[in-house]
């Protein structure tokens, strides 16, 4: 089976015009900017997060040619769920993926608490829900610590199905995530397996209007130059607007807000002569944060095609690579969870967003099958997004991603 994978920032550094100019965050009329109120270590924990994002990012990007889009957030909350029930060496390699020290179980839940507490009242122009759940093979039974911790940190559903009736238990499972996530993703399983224990599932879904909408008699099909180097006609959306820029010598990034501002979607394009396989490389190593808090406001020249993505991909193998290769073999620990679990049979994403003028949709659903023993003012900036480019879907405070893709117009 394959896995997921992260990825962590690098970059040069930027040169702006001094004519731009930083702005304020909208904080007016009945819908005011919130941040994100975070402990110091859950604070901690959102900035490894994101190491984990780009590393995970990279190493999508490396296996896949044409489009893709992931959530490493809810990735971050499937895995979350699977330390709970991990012991020992396979939970110790959990929380090092996560970016985390051994031990740290308990930060982990905080955090991920924390962010389904918080995310969806950020903002009244957004909507985001997160939604856990268990559903276990009736044949077995969890411990009633993992229940209950579960249930505490990450509002799980537990549901017992008989996984011998395996139309009915995969009925029972795509319908959840068909709900889950407003019928984006109405199957991510094609069989149920009697030799499961559970399968652990999170699903994320976000929809939001820009701040600015793009006005739709300005959208028309222009050139877009490929990965290979062909150009091709895609609907291209077109603004004029003050946006947070920023820059260095391997990409540039323009910030567009959604609602008052708490989620935004950062746009990563390649400088000229630099690919993507550049950028994700560079992510890894960078200051992220540091270069989003030099972002400026400059008036923009904005080309942004509009776009719908869908993938899928089990992740065993790039969570392997990762570091937590032990949870795939018989070599993995998960009594914590149930004394009939063996090992992660696979671990798995499904996600889709669309992007047009009013704004944009997206949802992604983690799923993971655990085995039982059994089995600015100033400067114009012109920002043409006419060749690939990377998008990240953010929590303004945090900077947490939620989602991450690549348009490369194939």
């Amino acid at each position: 089976m394959n896995h997921f994978g992260l990825i962590a920032a690098a970059a040069a550094m930027l040169t702006l015009s001094q004519s731009c100019e930083k702005p304020g965050l909208d904080d007016s009329g009945n819908n005011p900017y919130k941040a994100l109120e975070l402990t110091t270590k859950s604070a901690e924990f959102a900035r490894e997060g994101n190491t984990f994002a780009f590393d995970f990012l990279d190493r999508i990007n490396t296996a896949e040619e044409g489009d893709f889009i992931i959530s490493p957030l809810s990735m971050q909350f499937l895995l979350g769920m699977l330390l709970d029930g991990a012991q020992n060496g396979t939970a110790d390699e959990i929380c090092k993926v996560l970016g985390y020290g051994a031990g740290e179980v308990d930060a982990v839940n905080e955090y991920c608490l924390s962010m389904m507490q918080q995310l969806p009242s950020l903002d009244k122009k957004t909507k985001l829900s997160i939604a856990n759940a268990i559903f276990v093979n009736k044949q077995y039974s969890l411990k009633d610590s993992y229940r209950s911790t579960a249930g505490k940190y990450y509002m799980a559903e537990v549901a017992n199905l008989d996984f011998f009736d395996g139309a009915g238990a995969l009925k029972t499972i795509n319908g959840w995530c068909d709900k889950q996530t407003n019928g984006m993703i109405p199957k991510v399983l094609d069989e149920v397996s009697p030799d499961m224990l559970a399968y652990l599932l999170n699903a994320l879904y976000f929809k939001s209007q820009w701040k600015e909408k793009f006005p739709k008699g300005n959208t028309a099909n222009e050139s877009f130059t490929i990965g290979n180097g062909a150009a091709k006609k895609v609907p291209m959306m077109k603004h004029n607007g003050h946006f947070m820029y920023q820059d260095n010598n391997i990409f540039r990034v323009v910030r567009l807000p959604y609602g008052n501002g708490a989620f935004s979607m950062l746009v990563i394009l390649p400088q000229t002569g630099k690919t993507i396989a550049e950028v994700t490389s560079a992510l890894k190593d960078f200051d992220w944060n540091g270069f989003l808090s030099g972002m400026v406001s400059c008036d923009v020249d904005l080309w942004l095609p509009k776009f719908e993505t869908k993938y899928s991909k089990k992740l065993n193998d790039i969570l392997s690579d990762m570091g937590m290769p032990s949870s795939f073999t018989t070599a993995a620990n998960f009594k914590a969870m149930s004394d009939a679990a063996l090992c992660l049979s696979f671990v798995k994403q499904d996600a889709v967003i669309k992007v047009d003028e009013e704004g944009t949709e997206a949802a992604a659903v983690s799923s993971a099958g655990v085995m039982a023993t059994s089995a600015g003012p100033g400067q114009n900036v012109v920002f043409h997004a006419d060749h690939p480019f990377l998008y990240l879907i953010t929590e303004t405070s945090s900077g947490a991603i939620l989602f991450a893709g690549k348009y490369s117009g194939k």
